[in-house]
């Protein structure tokens, strides 16, 4: 096992991350011995990052995800020297009601995950043309799926349902929740930096191009504001989040757009792209938001709904203890962070000015009732803490 690596792939639309970390070391290491991704899969511009100069790639134009997946193999072997890849770990977005913990991937739960791909069709068709691909060319190579969707099997029943009719919780339409490797993750980390506190009320603001929020307490998850697919709840980048279903029928009945034409509004059209009509990315829209009114209702809509559902889930748990910003943007927006907490004075939270503009691992002021903090997400590690368990390596 002294050259055991556990391979991590996390595959998007239009990007893949890949990850190996030590499977030798106990425990095993958070950081990974290498990592890279490659982006703007589909694109004009294809490039790979290890963390210095992107590097321009060649993808063949007909087939540019199978290509992007063979340069992924072709950089991970060209990293092995002496050393072997004991298990793939996959980031697959939905797990659905009967994948509840990671589990190693055969035929049989590759042609289950394949029927949740409507309800994640940004990421779930992608991770699994990647498994299919390795099961295809690797069959012997253990691979393990972990679930988005599993951290949140804590979730009690009322959390979990749909005030839609009783056939339709028996035919399985219900909340699951998302970024479940990512608050998973917290449950690991914030106990060692916040002791106590973090076994408390805590919510954790994952805030990315994607968004969530997670309500936990005893570190297990209690609500959180994506449900049924990872349309629901916080306005994100290019998503809508939360909205009136009537909008949708008014959509389909009087402006006459496909099925296809609305979901492709919702997920590709909407949130801070679709508001600002500028880009999907807080970083370009602030230095922007002064002379532009649509940019500056799209920023002002984001923090106010990312405030609003903070407090629906600090009701739903009774008051707040502790406040976690991860993610992207929650890890590196100061700006945001700062008009997101202002929004929570009422709380009782009061912000350090300075320790959030340097991004500090707390950033609520001395004598705040609640305790404001900024932790760095890693889901690669879970993922492959959990490959590393179930395939006979080092788990954490």
């Amino acid at each position: 096992m002294s050259q055991a690596l556990v391979l991590v792939l996390n595959c998007g639309s239009s990007s893949i991350k890949v990850a190996l970390f030590d499977a030798a070391s106990r425990p095993l290491p958070r950081q990974p011995a290498w990592r890279g991704k490659v982006q703007g899969i589909g694109g004009g511009n294809p490039r790979f990052d290890e963390g210095g100069e992107p590097e321009a790639v060649a993808l063949d134009p007909a087939r540019p995800y199978p290509a992007a997946l063979a340069l992924i193999r072709e950089r991970v072997r060209a990293r092995l020297g002496e050393r072997h890849i004991v298990a793939v770990a996959h980031r697959v977005v939905h797990g659905g009601s009967c994948y509840l913990a990671p589990v190693r991937i055969d035929a049989g739960v590759l042609a289950d995950l394949k029927g949740y791909i409507p309800l994640a069709p940004l990421h779930q068709p992608f991770a699994l043309e990647a498994i299919e691909t390795l099961l295809h060319a690797a069959p012997e190579l253990p691979q393990v799926a972990c679930f988005d969707t599993a951290f949140h099997h804590t979730l009690p029943e009322v959390e979990r349902m749909l005030p839609l009719s009783w056939d339709a919780w028996e035919r399985g339409l219900r909340r699951y929740g998302f970024h479940g490797l990512s608050y998973e993750y917290l449950s690991v980390t914030l106990p060692e930096r916040h002791g106590e506190l973090a076994r408390g009320r805590v919510v954790a603001a994952h805030l990315g191009s994607g968004a969530s929020l997670c309500a936990m307490r005893g570190l297990r998850s209690e609500a959180t504001t994506m449900g049924f697919s990872a349309l629901d709840g916080l306005m994100m980048g290019t998503r809508c989040g939360a909205l009136d279903p009537g909008a949708l029928l008014y959509l389909m009945e009087v402006e006459k757009l496909s099925v296809e034409d609305v979901a492709r509004v919702l997920y590709h059209g909407s949130g801070l792209l679709g508001v600002s009509g500028v880009s999907p990315d807080p970083r370009e829209l602030l230095p922007r938001e002064a002379d532009d009114p649509r940019v500056a209702a799209a920023l002002a809509l984001y923090v106010r709904r990312i405030v609003r559902e903070i407090g629906a889930l600090a009701a739903v748990l009774g008051g707040l203890d502790l406040l976690v910003f991860t993610a992207g943007i929650g890890e590196h927006n100061a700006e945001l962070r700062r008009r997101i907490c202002a929004g929570l004075e009422w709380l009782g939270l009061a912000l350090d000015g300075a320790a959030n503009a340097a991004h500090a691992a707390v950033i609520s002021a001395p004598g705040s009732r609640i305790v404001a903090a900024v932790e760095p997400t890693n889901e690669e590690w879970i993922a492959a803490r959990a490959a590393a368990g179930l395939c006979g390596g080092a788990p954490g």
